[in-house]
């Protein structure tokens, strides 16, 4: 019988992280600070972490050996047992039970990390179908090793969860068979959401979709201007499914639209389920990218909130979405320093309302 992975059981991991630097313009605090952000969302403990630049890539564990043992032996120096080692990078199914040998710790990359986070969230039946089945991708070319892990370290927690009640399945042909199932429910769900869209046309009614990087305030933002009540907390990826609600502007109408958050190096497995909630971007009249302007700290001579404004930027720039952008400053509650506002450019906190009367004059004056 398969092993199975099974969902839905609390449980507290303490992990420590590791950054890995490849390139030079790798930020390591950057990178640091995302990681134990992600770790943190997904219900981990960080007790610490480590970083490495790499000169010599090692293709079988990536980092070098002088660094696992140095690793190896902080970790077993530590007063809290550690579960999880989160490794921030994309690694191979071969590398991530290297690593686990040589830590003798179950290992989990950037990427199943992502994904793992997105399976806790989704909450339609249509994200939760889009979340397996870039869970399922993602698990396929790593099918060997997961099988081994799981069974020397256990068969729950972070990165062994399903989406909803769905369960992980670990035999390779009903893996296949499951994706090729739910590959079809989507295309089905696609040509129902074309229908749609068909219809949102014909009304003439603008659309006008809010972006950014995630936990920069898309949602709080969204309950503000239309308001509403939707979900929304101070974590990563906190809401995944796409809301709409109708935004009243006087003698005028739109319907706004919350997606997915951003973040640097998305997996692109979820780049392609995800492609729904994008495609809501896509197809936008005007587009709010918010952005979390309490971001100040200094990575490479910029702030923080300009290196995330630039991913956002590049994946709008890729799916060919509208120019008819409006950046919005979100978070002016917690400034400490003044920001330098332009043309198309609007400073607003969604806990104090300010600036809010400025924003939805300028929406109005888009549309």
């Amino acid at each position: 019988m398969a092993n199975k992975l099974h969902e839905n059981k609390k449980v507290q991991e303490n992990c420590v992280t590791i950054v890995v630097c490849t390139k030079k313009s790798d930020n390591k605090e950057r990178k640091l600070g995302e990681i134990n952000r992600l770790a943190e969302s997904s219900g981990l403990n960080v007790v610490t972490s480590f970083s490495q630049n790499i000169k010599d890539f090692s293709r079988a564990t990536v980092l070098g050996s002088g660094k696992l043992q140095e690793i190896k032996n902080a970790i077993q120096e530590l007063e809290e047992e550690i579960s999880l080692v989160i490794v921030d990078y994309a690694l191979t199914g071969s590398q991530m039970k290297n690593i686990s040998d040589a830590l003798d710790c179950r290992v989990l990359d950037r990427v199943g990390l992502i994904i793992d986070i997105f399976a806790s969230r989704a909450l339609s039946s249509e994200a939760k179908l889009q979340v397996k089945y870039a869970q399922d991708r993602y698990l396929l070319p790593r099918l060997k090793e997961y099988q081994g892990t799981s069974g020397r370290f256990g068969g729950a927690g972070v990165g062994m969860r399903g989406p909803g009640e769905s369960k992980l399945e670990l035999d390779r042909r009903k893996l296949e068979s499951e994706m090729a199932r739910i590959k079809k429910e989507i295309e089905k769900a696609k040509t129902q959401r074309q229908v749609t869209k068909r219809s949102r046309e014909s009304s003439g009614i603008p659309r006008v979709a809010l972006v950014g990087y995630t936990n920069a305030g898309k949602s709080s933002l969204l309950n503000l201007l239309t308001k509403d009540n939707i979900y929304a907390d101070d974590r990563l990826f906190a809401t995944l499914d796409t809301t709409s609600r109708k935004l009243y502007l006087g003698d005028k109408n739109a319907i706004l639209t919350d997606t997915v958050g951003f973040i640097s190096e998305l997996p692109h497995e979820l780049v392609d389920a995800f492609s729904s909630t994008l495609e809501e971007a896509k197809d936008a009249n005007l587009i709010l990218h918010v952005v979390d302007a309490s971001m100040t700290k200094n990575i490479d001579g910029e702030k923080e909130y300009i290196k995330n404004i630039q991913v956002t930027d590049k994946v709008l720039d890729d799916l060919g979405c509208t120019n008819n952008r409006i950046l919005v400053f979100n978070k002016a509650d917690l400034l400490k320093e003044p920001v330098l506002m332009k043309e198309d450019q609007v400073l607003i906190s969604t806990k104090t309302g300010k600036g809010i009367d400025r924003l939805l004059k300028t929406i109005k004056e888009k549309i």
